[in-house]
């Protein structure tokens, strides 16, 4: 395994021999927490009064950050903090990252599914001081979304998790609690015929009891898809061909629903204003049905993903980027993305206010994030793989390209080449 950035006894001897823990209380513990991160061979600062960081942020939260910054800069009047807020994508942080950790921001916005790979690279700081925060105010998914090999890396500032969206004016509320319910009385959206379909169909396989790398994503060898629930999500994907209520469609969804093509369809909190400007007063929200696969009635569930924020290992001052990660991250933070933005808070506080509640869309969304509705993307890198591999099961069968032996035969290499490419790397 890769190095990861945690603080070692034989690093404090060393520290400890060469005098740098001289002094008493609160510094000795911050210079322990500031030991050289990941053996980069950077200078590490601990107790400069003049601190340079430069933190990521996607755009739509650009200036929510900026003025966090200025608010975490005026809390810390004894120090002259130099702050730049920079956008960069955080669906790309990995690349990024990696590319050149030295140019790298010191405080990194990131989906949680990328934690692992950048941890086993080496270029992430263990959250060593805010950990307990996280436990205490966060849901235990966003912790665990923080979380790799037992030890927390990451800082989760919002939650993300599809839902279904429902025209009033064609389907009422107990219509939507079940899939049969909705395709007895009118047409839902799917996308079960084109590239990308993994994301929204392979919870369908959780939620029939298959395993998805283990119970908590991070057992490679522990992938279930093949089993008989497997296969029986699999030949009822295939049987939606001939479900005249079943429209397969992805990027034109939207439109359907707005022409009233079809009256249903699943979006995330991304689609917010498209969606309320395709079906205005007939707009209708709910978390996922039920649909049984042939083994009985069963939850449908969705991907959830967690927006963090982590410590470069290649900082020059991890105490400060630490508390800077904490700081945009802590309950008033999340309360500012999400009033600034509809970003859709992981503190057990916000997410039980009436704003959160009350709000059609978050409100849903942050119902769907419960463990009941959602299961966490994992985190390992041999996702891609997986995904690249289930893509085309998923759209042959229902192209009815695939026979019953066919699917068994198919998900039986789906587990087997995933475990394949693990053991490559």
């Amino acid at each position: 395994m890769k190095r990861t950035v945690k603080f070692t006894a034989l690093a404090l001897s060393v520290m400890m021999a060469g005098g740098l823990l001289a002094g008493c209380g609160g510094n000795s513990k911050s210079s322990a927490e500031a030991a050289t991160a990941a053996g980069t061979g950077s200078a590490v600062s601990t107790d400069s009064k003049d601190v340079t960081l430069k933190v990521w942020a996607d755009q739509d939260v650009l200036d929510i950050t900026k003025d966090l910054v200025e608010q975490f800069k005026a809390a810390h009047p004894e120090k002259n903090y130099t702050i730049d807020v920079v956008f960069s994508e955080s669906g790309k942080a990995e690349e990024e990252v990696k590319k050149d950790p030295e140019a790298a921001a010191d405080v990194i916005a990131l989906p949680h599914d990328q934690l692992g790979q950048l941890v086993e690279a080496g270029t992430l700081y263990e959250n060593t001081k805010y950990a307990d925060r996280i436990k205490s105010e966060d849901t235990p998914t966003a912790l665990d979304a923080a979380t790799y090999k037992d030890t927390v890396y990451g800082y989760p500032y919002a939650v993300e998790a599809m839902y279904l969206v429902y025209n009033k004016s064609m389907l009422t509320e107990e219509d939507v609690k079940t899939f049969e319910g909705i395709t007895a009385k009118a047409k839902i959206g799917l996308n079960v015929a084109e590239e990308g379909t993994n994301y929204t169909v392979a919870p369908m396989y959780i939620a029939n009891g298959c395993k998805l790398f283990g119970d908590n994503g991070e057992d490679i060898a522990d992938t279930t898809f093949n089993s008989e629930q497997g296969v029986n999500v699999t030949k009822w994907i295939a049987s939606l061909k001939d479900n005249k209520n079943v429209v397969a469609c992805n990027a034109d969804a939207m439109n359907k629903l707005k022409s009233g093509e079809i009256a249903a369809m699943v979006t995330g909190p991304w689609g917010k204003k498209d969606i309320t400007d395709a079906l205005g007063e007939n707009l209708g929200v709910a978390v996922y049905p039920t649909a049984d696969f042939g083994d009985g009635a069963v939850q449908l569930r969705s991907f959830q993903g967690v927006k963090l924020l982590a410590v470069n290992a290649a900082t020059k001052y991890p105490l400060d980027a630490m508390e800077l990660a904490d700081f945009l991250s802590n309950q008033e933070s999340q309360k500012a993305r999400f009033e600034g933005n509809g970003n859709i808070p992981c503190n057990n506080a916000l997410r039980e206010s009436d704003e959160v509640k009350n709000d059609m869309i978050s409100g849903v969304v942050s119902e769907m994030t419960q463990e009941d509705y959602t299961v966490l993307m994992p985190k390992l890198s041999e996702l891609r793989s997986f995904w690249d591999i289930l893509d085309p099961i998923i759209i042959d069968a229902y192209a009815g390209k695939l026979s019953d032996a066919d699917i068994q035969t198919k998900l039986d290499a789906l587990v087997n080449d995933t475990a394949s490419a693990a053991a490559a790397n």
